[in-house]
């Protein structure tokens, strides 16, 4: 039995040598000191620590087989009201802009593909436009989860990117683009062989423009692929009720490929087809307002390839007109 990157999350309960994962060891040979575990308290509820417990129901769930579901919000973790530390004022590694700001006619995309270390990658690569990325859960329903609590399924949150762009240099098209490209959407609750609700495939739309755009490219790729893609599609409004949408990561997690002594792991699975062309299926009104920037040749040359290709391309972005 192959042992995913859920590992990780029952640390408390097994030495570390008995269960390891390509991710799970370079989390720690990356950083152990930034362990979300050191910063935020375990989860207390009737007053006991219930985190070691949920962990081993979330390893039996494991064992026992079986397409992992979502928790149902009123079983999830409370969460906590503290914000993820070492964020704020926080520049990207890369870019070297502020990860959480938005500047004035800048928008915003939140969605998840996988596993994010490789998902944020493939976007602050993209040629132009993208002011700055960043790493977090998302479309889940306990505030300011930690990993442990997010990658043991019990906050319903799945691994998400959050893509801070400029809509006059690269259009959401293109983003979208990408982001069906570089997965597989059809692959239920996990991608690869990271299997659990916080690796589903997702998109989280801010207005309905991207409503609409969101929901005509997967109709599209859906019978480009003809196989039903299970990739969630709600509103980001939705998720007020738990706090929010979006919850940044731990710092360690930042763009975390680019850094030093990172490990290229990646399980997301390309399936190695194209978005069909964006007039057969733009929504009636916002063909000429979201017409793709980038042309056929960057995708001809850049688009993501099987076997997640992104985590051994170079960390600097891509240079406009190399394609």
């Amino acid at each position: 039995m192959i042992l995913f990157r859920r590992s990780l999350c029952i640390g408390l309960i097994a030495p570390a040598s008995a269960f390891f994962t390509s991710r799970s060891l370079s989390l720690t040979a990356f950083d152990k000191r930034t362990s979300s575990a050191a910063i935020f308290p375990s989860s207390i509820k009737d007053g006991k620590k219930s985190q070691p417990m949920r962990m081993i129901g979330n390893m039996l769930d494991l064992f026992g087989g079986g397409e992992p579901k979502l928790i149902d919000p009123e079983k999830a973790l409370p969460g906590r009201s503290q914000k993820m530390p070492n964020i704020d004022g926080l520049k990207h590694y890369i870019l070297g802009n502020d990860i959480k700001e938005v500047p004035e006619g800048y928008k915003v995309a939140v969605f998840a593909n996988g596993c994010f270390w490789g998902s944020e990658k493939g976007i602050w690569r993209l040629p132009q436009g993208i002011h700055s990325t960043s790493i977090g859960y998302c479309g889940g329903f306990s505030p300011n989860p930690t990993y442990e609590e997010a990658c043991s399924g019990k906050t319903g949150h799945t691994e998400g990117v959050r893509v801070v762009y400029n809509p006059e240099k690269i259009s959401f098209v293109d983003i979208l683009r990408w982001f069906w490209e570089a997965h597989d959407p059809c692959s239920g609750m996990g991608q690869g062989n990271d299997r659990g609700s916080q690796y589903r495939s997702g998109f989280y739309y801010f207005d309905d423009e991207q409503k609409q755009l969101i929901e005509a490219s997967k109709n599209a790729y859906e019978n480009q692929l003809g196989k039903t893609i299970t990739t969630e599609v709600a509103s980001a409004d939705d998720y007020e009720q738990y706090g929010g949408i979006w919850f940044y990561a731990e710092k360690y997690h930042q763009q975390y490929l680019a850094k030093p002594d990172s490990r290229p792991y990646c399980s997301a699975q390309p399936q190695g087809v194209s978005v069909p062309p964006f007039e057969d299926w733009a929504p009636e009104g916002l063909k000429e307002k979201h017409a793709p920037t980038l042309p056929e040749a960057f995708w001809d040359k850049h688009a993501p390839r099987r076997g997640c290709s992104v985590v051994n391309a170079s960390n600097e972005p891509i240079a406009p007109g190399a394609w």
